[in-house]
C-alpha cells in the first residue's frame, strides 16, 4: 500500500494496543465514545446527497456508507459487551462488514435513521461503560477470527479509535473537497 493511500486508509493512524488501561484512560476513552455521535452529526448534516455519496478514498466506502457501518459496527460491539458481561468468554458471532456496507440500506438509506441510532445506543453504552468495575473490564470474549480473547477494557478502546477513525474519514475528505 502507498503512504498516500495508507494516510487516506488510516488518516489517525492504526489502533495501538495500549500496555496498560489507567482508570484516566478508560475515562478518556469512555468521553470519546459519549462524543462520537455528536460529532458525527456535526460532520455530516450539513453534506448533500452527492457530498455523502462519494467515497472517502479511492475503492472506499462512501461517506453514507461509513456512518451506516458506524452503526453496524457500534450495534454489534454493545452486544458483544453484553454477551461478555452475562456469559463465561462466549466466542462471538463475526459479520462481514465489507458485505454489510454493500447492501440497499446501507448504499441509499439517508444517513438520519443511523444518527439517531447511534445517538441511542452510545447513550446506553455510555451507561454500561460507566457502570463497570475494574473486574468486569476485565471480562472477556473471544473473536473466531483470531481465536484470541478480547478484553472490555481493550475493546473499550478499540472502539473509541473506531470512531474518531471514521470520523477523521469524513473530515479529511471534507478539507481535501474544501466543503465548509
Amino acid at each position: 500500500m502507498t503512504e498516500e493511500l495508507e494516510k487516506l486508509k488510516y488518516p489517525i493512524g492504526q489502533h495501538e494496543k495500549p500496555t496498560l488501561i489507567t482508570q484516566e484512560l478508560m475515562q478518556s476513552y469512555i468521553q470519546k465514545i459519549a462524543a462520537f455521535p455528536g460529532n458525527l452529526k456535526e460532520a455530516v448534516i450539513s453534506l448533500t446527497d452527492e457530498q455523502l455519496d462519494t467515497p472517502y478514498r479511492p475503492d472506499g466506502w462512501t461517506i453514507r456508507q461509513v456512518v451506516h457501518h458506524c452503526a453496524d459496527s457500534h450495534m454489534n460491539a454493545l452486544c458483544r459487551f453484553k454477551l461478555a458481561l452475562t456469559e463465561d468468554n462466549p466466542t462471538i458471532k463475526p459479520y462481514h462488514e465489507e458485505l454489510w456496507a454493500e447492501l440497499a440500506d446501507s448504499k441509499t438509506l439517508e444517513i438520519s435513521p443511523s444518527l439517531i441510532l447511534l445517538e441511542g445506543l452510545h447513550q446506553r453504552w455510555v451507561k454500561l461503560l460507566s457502570s463497570l468495575s475494574a473486574a468486569e473490564l476485565q471480562r472477556s470474549f473471544v473473536h473466531p477470527a483470531h481465536g484470541n480473547k478480547v478484553f472490555l477494557d481493550e475493546n473499550t478502546s478499540i472502539y473509541a479509535w473506531h470512531g474518531e477513525h471514521h470520523l477523521a474519514h469524513i473530515t479529511e475528505l471534507k478539507k481535501r473537497k474544501d466543503w465548509n
